[in-house]
């Protein structure tokens, strides 16, 4: 599955949002900061950092016969956790990722339509740049609080494929939250026969998500 994909679609995404906007000094480059997880939550749910990545996306926009250079910088921080698959045996199947994509502020209003998508757009997103990821299925929402702000928490089911193997996983995302500068998203994947332990996991992993994703 191709991670680096998803983080570029919501790049690709947030450039199109930019397209008649432009003219603005100082609106060629936006870069969020990564996001993570608290240590203690980690630590409970056996989970581990596994990456930070950077992902720019460059694009000329225009609009009436104006065009510039912008560039959205998005970062992805996955964390990692070994579980049994039977015949498979412990693999490194269940993922939590934070996906931090930048707020644009234009006269006033945030141009990046990460903000303003629900659930069902976001697990599309994803699901679309995975080539073995299909038939999603939406089960349940619930609330969680994520940087003290309530957000919804889907969770879908959808057919995958782990190492050439048929695998039926549970997603989980969330709707964006926001800081003062970022648009914080949380993406859990996991195979459904684990779920009776991850799908708690996933959600106390989500409600200690950190700003700074050094922690």
């Amino acid at each position: 599955m191709n991670r680096r994909a998803v983080v570029a679609s919501v790049g690709s995404l947030t450039l199109a949002g930019l397209a008649g906007c432009l003219g603005v000094v100082g609106f060629d480059e936006h870069e969020a900061s990564p996001g993570g997880v608290d240590a203690t939550a980690l630590e409970e749910t056996g989970y581990e950092r596994t990456a930070v990545e950077e992902l720019a996306v460059e694009e000329d926009v225009g609009a009436l016969g104006y065009s510039e250079r912008i560039v959205v910088r998005n970062h992805m921080t996955d964390h990692e956790k070994a579980v049994n698959l039977g015949p498979l045996g412990s693999q490194r199947a269940a993922v939590f990722a934070v996906l931090t994509t930048p707020k644009i502020g234009v006269v006033g209003r945030n141009v990046n339509p990460v903000e303003e998508m629900s659930t069902a757009e976001l697990v599309e997103l994803v699901a679309s740049n995975y080539d073995d990821v299909g038939d999603v299925s939406h089960e349940a929402d619930e609330t969680v609080t994520i940087l003290e702000q309530s957000t919804t928490q889907s969770q879908f089911t959808a057919d995958a494929a782990f190492d050439g193997s048929p695998l039926e996983v549970a997603l989980h995302v969330t709707e964006a939250v926001e800081t003062d500068d970022d648009l914080f998203v949380t993406i859990g994947v996991y195979p459904e026969q684990v779920a009776f332990e991850e799908e708690e996991n996933v959600r106390e992993l989500a409600e200690a998500v950190v700003e700074d994703g050094n922690r």
